[in-house]
């Protein structure tokens, strides 16, 4: 699934760079004291989404890789629930910062992997960019159910699991999943640990729906374009 270890926001740079590696944990310092970690997140990807737009349509590695990072901070305040996501996002995340340093934009990633017949081959950079475009759409599904119903965040973490995950995962790991939501935290835990209110967390949630959207289709016509599914 995708999971991290519980890291609060105000904590210290050495915990971070424990989950991260310097290049993402830098960028989730370079955040904290500032905002709230949604608004962090929310923002980091509207900058994203002007920027692609600047650049003629194209998404760049490098900053689209540090804003990914950010996104493991709300990971963590699901506690051990996502623990399987943690080390797969992280993960994942960490190997698109590295490949920052050699491709520009998403786009050359894609096409270098199918110039060498590796698009779907475990732990190539775009196998690795379906991975994290996943754990955006995760977290995306997670809020959308949080904000449709009153329910708790088990029902609203289960559904969106189901949606977007579950497919992809195998009983074992689908069974194991299950079992983790039941150490989910409370709706009000949730709020408390992300530094909101009632009233806030609903506009911050939205603001991430609204601001990762485009993102994350962007992400999946780069794989449809080249006739590549989106049912692995």
């Amino acid at each position: 699934m995708l999971g991290f270890r519980q890291m609060s926001w105000s904590s210290g740079q050495p915990q971070a760079e424990q989950q991260l590696c310097e290049g993402a944990a830098a960028v989730v310092a370079a955040r904290q004291g500032m905002e709230t970690p949604l608004t962090a997140v929310a923002e980091a990807f509207e900058e994203l989404a002007r920027g692609m737009d600047a650049d003629g349509g194209e998404l760049r590695l490098a900053p689209f890789s540090d804003t990914c990072a950010l996104v493991s901070v709300l990971f963590s305040s699901l506690g051990m629930a996502f623990r399987f996501a943690e080390i797969e996002y992280v993960t994942k995340v960490n190997d698109l910062i590295g490949a920052g340093k050699s491709y520009r934009t998403l786009s050359d990633i894609l096409d270098k992997d199918m110039q060498n017949d590796s698009v779907k081959k475990q732990g190539s950079h775009s196998r690795n960019l379906r991975r994290v475009r996943l754990g955006l759409g995760l977290i995306k599904a997670l809020f959308e159910q949080f904000l449709a119903t009153e329910g708790s965040l088990y029902d609203a973490a289960t559904t969106a699991y189901g949606q977007v995950c579950a497919p992809f995962h195998s009983w074992a790991i689908r069974k194991a999943v299950g079992a983790g939501m039941y150490t989910l935290p409370s709706r009000e835990q949730l709020i408390v640990r992300l530094n909101e209110t009632d009233c806030s967390v609903q506009k911050e949630m939205r603001r991430y729906i609204d601001a990762s959207s485009p993102i994350i289709e962007y992400i999946d016509n780069l794989f449809l374009s080249r006739n590549i599914s989106l049912d692995w």
